[in-house]
């Protein structure tokens, strides 16, 4: 194991402590509150930290793996929570947000998939970087506006349709990004722009499930259809984890160009 994942666990508690620390402030403050903006700022910062410093000792982007892309996600999720919660001053979204990176830290600690510090000849390309990491941004921001949509469904009254809308809208700009980005990654590595595996099956279904979601929302159907607004985006989320890492588990996965796990 990579001497840099080896403090991971105590970076990992500092992390989760700052930010389920910030998240607890913002929960029990009616106002907007700056120590729980800082502290939520200073976990990110020490996740950032850690990314970095594997970076360097990988001598790679930490992108290849499972377990390395559960880090950004957590990290990005992080980030949308803090952002949600300072411009629509949601109290408590951070602590979800906190809580759902949290777990996939966990998932970290007990499986983390870091391997070794060779990239396969297809990761070799500028397109690598800027493509997973923008798609996990767009997941982090997605996964935020399903967290916010699903506590509608619990709890008819709340009003976060706008701060909904304005994180899908942020997703979708993103995921679409993420997927050109990816073409272009694809013909410098295999010679197409797109070959139709599992993968890129669920990330076009996935792309048009946000997209039904936008165009049924209620800004544009006056609040007629708000329940199947906030059903279309949790599904399209649970599609987004099928794309993500559902399709490994697929018998066609092991053909499929997006395995770079093999040798």
């Amino acid at each position: 194991m990579m001497a840099g994942w080896n403090i991971f666990p105590w970076m990992a508690a500092v992390v989760v402590l700052l930010s389920a620390s910030g998240a607890i402030i913002a929960l029990l403050r009616k106002e907007r509150s700056l120590m729980a903006i800082l502290l939520a700022a200073m976990g990110i910062a020490t996740m950032a930290t850690f990314i970095t410093m594997l970076w360097l000792s990988l001598e790679r982007p930490p992108l290849r793996t499972m377990g390395e892309t559960r880090l950004w996600y957590s990290f990005f999720l992080l980030i949308s929570g803090l952002i949600t919660y300072i411009r629509w001053h949601y109290r408590w979204v951070m602590t979800f947000s906190t809580m759902l990176a949290t777990v996939f830290i966990i998932i970290n600690l007990a499986k983390p998939e870091i391997h070794d510090q060779t990239l396969m000849p297809a990761l070799q390309s500028i397109w690598f970087v800027p493509h997973v990491s923008i798609y996990m941004f767009s997941y982090a921001l997605l996964g935020c506006a399903t967290l916010l949509a699903i506590a509608t469904l619990v709890r008819p009254k709340l009003d976060v349709d706008n701060a909904i809308e304005r994180l899908l809208y942020g997703g979708i700009a993103f995921l679409t990004i993420g997927m050109l980005t990816g073409a272009l990654w694809a013909k410098d590595a295999w010679g197409a722009y797109w070959s139709w595996d599992a993968k890129e099956a669920w990330a076009v279904a996935t792309w048009s499930l946000y997209l039904i979601a936008l165009h049924i929302a209620p800004s544009v159907m006056a609040h007629r259809r708000k329940r199947l607004f906030y059903v279309v985006i949790i599904v399209g989320f649970l599609a987004l984890q099928m794309c993500w890492y559902g399709v490994n588990y697929l018998p066609s996965a092991a053909e499929s160009v997006h395995t770079y796990n093999r040798d």
